[in-house]
């Protein structure tokens, strides 16, 4: 299936050639001439990459892009812009962009940025299909062999703000009629941050909790970041506890339901 791509500029020749450069590489392309078009768009289709400028009238390209890592963690971010310094090109990729180009820009430069952060996201997708499959894989193993897991805490059943219960025992959350279910992985997640709530945790220490063994300083954020994130899309599902997870940068995570 095609990857779909939403252009974000408050330059209508801009989205317009853009639009048919992406269709005649197949493309599926969509636009927005603004900031607030553009979170519309994104509150109701589910974009693999978005092309986002960065000075736009009203809502700019900056608060646009805090608003798809807080709600889309998945979707790729390259920043397009006229007005680049080395300054917003560092913040750009600190806040989660993949690139950042500067107009004018070739044909060619935009289209192997969008490949390369299009590849990424499938590698890293690719990674937590992995990931599931194993943790499945292995509580089968452990059932077969008849081993115990490491008991949880007492209380199973944790009731949260908003109205939110979790239930680490079934592996669920739920609101009224909303419900998650949540993955072995993702339950000790969030018993390890519920047990931690209010301190920041080191990417070293959460892997370990999680998964009992020690890993370098270097390696940890990259085998935790795929954890937090579909963490984070159980959560969304829930309005108001899509920010109970912070990450604090260069440290590791904060998780504050309050």
């Amino acid at each position: 299936m095609a990857a779909k791509i939403l252009i974000v500029d408050d330059d209508k020749g801009v989205r317009e050639s853009l639009e048919e450069l992406l269709r005649t590489e197949e493309y599926q392309a969509d636009s927005a001439g603004a900031g607030d078009v553009a979170l519309e768009a994104l509150s109701g289709e589910k974009y693999d990459l978005v092309l986002l400028d960065i000075r736009m009238p009203g809502i700019d390209g900056v608060e646009v892009m805090h608003e798809i890592r807080k709600y889309h963690p998945d979707t790729r971010i390259i920043i397009i812009t006229g007005y680049g310094s080395l300054e917003s090109a560092i913040e750009a990729i600190r806040s989660g962009a993949q690139d950042y180009m500067l107009k004018p820009y070739t044909a060619d430069e935009i289209l192997l940025s969008i490949s390369k952060a299009l590849s990424e996201k499938e590698t890293r997708t690719r990674k937590e299909i992995l990931i599931e499959q194993l943790e499945s894989s292995l509580d089968q193993l452990k059932d077969v062999e008849g081993i115990r897991t490491e008991e949880l805490p007492a209380r199973r059943v944790v009731n949260l703000p908003r109205g939110i219960t979790v239930d680490l025992e079934r592996r669920e959350m739920w609101r009224g009629s909303e419900r998650a279910q949540l993955t072995p992985t993702e339950s000790k997640l969030l018993s390890i941050f519920l047990e931690n709530r209010g301190r920041v945790m080191t990417h070293q220490e959460i892997v370990f909790l999680v998964q009992g063994f020690e890993i370098p300083e270097m390696e940890a954020p990259e085998v935790l970041r795929p954890m937090i994130s579909r963490l984070r899309k159980k959560l969304v599902l829930f309005a108001g506890a899509e920010e109970w997870v912070s990450n604090v940068r260069g440290t590791g995570y904060l998780f504050d339901p309050e």
